[in-house]
């Protein structure tokens, strides 16, 4: 229980006294019946049982598992990146570190003390916070991470609408005001009544990928969405993963914790397969004519990999690049450095957007924001060279 109350699952007495509850109901004939009992007690959320599965198995002295908890604790030289299957967490590792493990990090009698130097550089806790995968992030990390995007607040740049206001010192003359202003003194004088456009920011949509692909980060986006979602007015959120889902009126929620429950109750498809084709079409067919008008800004929060290999992805994504003001991409794969558009579902959607940004730490999602306060034009600087990287490649 203290593992998983350190890996950051909300595990209370009450779930210790439940979990012990249930155990002597089963019983303890095998490991897998133990496995399954305390997964149906302490396991509400679907992002929760990766965290528990590999908790579990550390505590019982998995080999496979502890060998590679000892390979993420021990300084080594990174070669190649492993494989996202073989990772252990590193809420996990945090949790069960070599002091929480027996028989781990124990000096044997006699053996000297060795002195260790710390000569990387340093700078404060803060900075690296902001630049830090959130992928990489212990739990008191990503504890200070969800404040941070709590505190989070986003200035979008007004737009023009169709409405006016009076203006004493606009040159727009409001015709009908003064002719009804005129007819108080019988028409002997026109007094002229000046009018301005009205101003306000447009509708944000955000559409999030929550495939297994994305299941790093789909949690630390939620929060970024909850907290729009619960700072302005007129955003419209949906996650996707092999089917859409309307989640806005879940996140509207005060309360982070109760929004994400219920969102969890209402998605079926988390950290499964990706048909992104599919999904948009089903947007642009049903919600397209509701939320994207008055010149919706759109954020596509997705890796770009499609089961489908993007078939019809071209056409919904023009379709949706046609309907709103602004298309934005964010794709945490630009993380890494030389990332290319080189998949199906990359290469079709590349061309059909806007901007194309990172979403992988505090500072991306700073900078997005400070991206979203300006006026910005349709095509962002910068983006011709993602869509000749993505021509070559389907040359080649």
């Amino acid at each position: 229980m203290r593992a998983l109350r350190a890996a950051g699952l909300p595990v209370g007495p009450g779930h210790a006294i439940r979990a012990l509850e249930a155990v002597e109901a089963v019983g303890l004939a095998r490991r897998s019946d133990l496995y399954w009992t305390l997964h149906a007690v302490l396991v509400t959320r679907r992002d929760q049982k990766p965290i528990f599965d590999q908790c579990f198995h550390l505590f019982w002295r998995d080999p496979k598992l502890l060998e590679r908890m000892m390979q993420l604790l021990l300084p080594q030289l990174e070669l190649e990146r492993p494989r996202e299957s073989e990772e252990v967490s590193r809420r996990v590792a945090d949790a069960l570190g070599p002091q929480k493990l027996p028989g781990v990090g124990e000096r044997e009698e006699g053996e000297k003390p060795e002195v260790e130097l710390d000569a990387v550089l340093t700078w404060s806790a803060r900075e690296q916070l902001q630049t830090k995968d959130f992928e990489q992030m212990t739990a008191e990390e990503l504890e200070e991470a969800r404040k941070a995007i709590a505190r989070l607040r986003l200035s979008m740049a007004e737009v023009r609408t169709r409405r006016f206001r009076p203006d004493p010192h606009a040159l727009k003359i409001d015709l009908r005001r003064s002719l009804r202003r005129s007819l108080r003194g019988g028409g002997a004088a026109i007094e002229l009544v000046r009018k301005k456009a009205r101003t306000r920011h447009p509708p944000l949509v955000i559409i999030c990928d929550i495939s297994g692909s994305m299941a790093r980060y789909s949690r630390m986006l939620l929060l970024f969405m909850h907290t729009l979602t619960n700072d302005r007015d007129r955003v419209f959120s949906f996650v996707f993963g092999t089917r859409l889902t309307n989640i806005t009126r879940y996140l509207r929620f005060k309360d982070v914790d109760q929004a994400l429950a219920k969102v969890g109750e209402v998605v079926q498809d988390w950290s499964g397969g990706t048909r992104i084709g599919a999904c948009l079409k089903e947007f642009n067919r049903i919600w397209s004519r509701r939320v994207l008008a008055q010149g919706a800004v759109v954020l596509l929060i997705t890796d770009g990999l499609d089961r489908d290999a993007g078939e019809g992805l071209a056409a919904e994504m023009e379709r949706l690049h046609k309907s709103c003001r602004r298309l934005i991409w964010l794709n945490p794969l630009l993380r890494f450095e030389g990332y290319q558009p080189i998949t199906a579902g990359a290469r079709a959607m590349i061309r059909h957007v806007d901007e194309f940004r990172p979403a992988h730490n505090l500072q991306s999602l700073a900078e997005l924001a400070r991206a979203l306060a300006e006026d910005a034009p349709r095509r962002a600087e910068g983006l011709s060279e993602w869509v000749a990287l993505a021509g070559e490649r389907r040359v080649a």
